[in-house]
C-alpha cells in the first residue's frame, strides 16, 4: 500500500470497461445490483446457478462489483442480488470486518479487473455486532482471533451509544458507514473514487423481508 490510487480503475490494465455485464459504470453496475435485489424479494430471480451457467463464465472473469458482506448463513450474496456466476465478487468475514487481506482483495479487484462498484453489506441483527455490544457492556473481551472481529466493531458500537437500548441496531448501521469510509480512503482506492470511476457504497439487508436498502453516508 502507500501507492498512488490514480493508477487504478478500469483503465488500470483489467478487461475493458464496455464488456462488463452492467455498463462499466459505478451507477450502472449499482442500478443492476439493485435490480436483482428487487428480482430476488419480488420472487421471480432469473439466474438458477446451474452447470451451464458456470460454464458460460468459465473463461476471463469479468465482474462489475466486489460486495463485502458478513458470513451469516442467511445472507448468501449472489442470491439476494440474483447474479449468475462472474458477475460479482464476494468477500464474506464476520461482520465484513476488514483486516490486510480483505482490502488487498478489494484492491486487485478493482485494480486489476477494472470493478467499479464495492458494496459493503451489513444486515439486521448481525451476531458479530451483537458480540462487540456484549464485550463492551460486560467488560470481558473474548479471546482468539473473535477479539479482533469485536475491537473492529467497538468504535461503532461506541459512537452508537453503549447504554442506548436500540445500541444494537444503531451500531449495525454505524458499523457500515464507517467500514465504507475506510475503503474509500484506501491508499489504492481514494484516487479512482475520487475521480468518479469507483463507488463505494453501504447497504443493509432486512432478514424478513431480503430486501438490501441503501445507507447514505455518515
Amino acid at each position: 500500500m502507500g501507492s498512488s490510487g490514480a493508477a487504478l480503475g478500469p483503465q488500470a490494465g483489467g478487461p475493458s470497461a464496455q464488456g462488463r455485464q452492467a455498463g462499466g459504470t459505478p451507477r450502472a453496475a449499482l442500478a443492476d445490483l439493485l435490480a436483482g435485489n428487487r428480482r430476488f424479494v419480488s420472487g421471480q430471480p432469473v439466474h438458477g446457478h446451474d452447470v451451464t451457467a458456470a460454464a458460460a463464465a468459465s473463461g476471463d472473469q469479468q465482474p462489475y462489483a466486489v460486495v463485502l458482506g458478513c458470513i451469516d448463513s442467511r445472507v448468501p450474496l449472489e442470491a439476494i442480488f440474483d447474479q449468475t456466476f462472474g458477475a460479482i465478487c464476494v468477500i464474506r468475514t464476520g461482520g465484513h470486518v476488514l483486516d490486510r487481506a480483505v482490502c488487498g482483495s478489494i484492491e486487485y479487484v478493482v485494480g486489476q479487473l477494472g470493478v467499479p462498484l464495492v458494496m459493503v453489506l451489513g444486515h439486521e441483527r448481525c451476531g458479530a455486532v451483537g458480540a462487540a455490544v456484549d464485550a463492551l457492556r460486560g467488560g470481558e473481551r473474548p479471546g482468539g482471533s473473535l477479539a479482533y472481529l469485536v475491537d473492529e466493531i467497538a468504535p461503532a458500537v461506541i459512537e452508537a451509544g453503549l447504554d442506548d437500548p436500540a445500541v444494537h441496531p444503531l451500531a449495525i448501521r454505524r458499523h457500515v458507514r464507517r467500514t465504507v469510509r475506510t475503503l474509500r480512503d484506501d491508499d489504492l482506492l481514494a484516487g479512482p473514487v475520487a475521480a468518479g470511476l469507483v463507488a463505494v457504497v453501504g447497504g443493509l439487508y432486512d432478514l424478513a423481508t431480503g430486501e438490501v436498502t441503501l445507507l447514505e453516508p455518515a
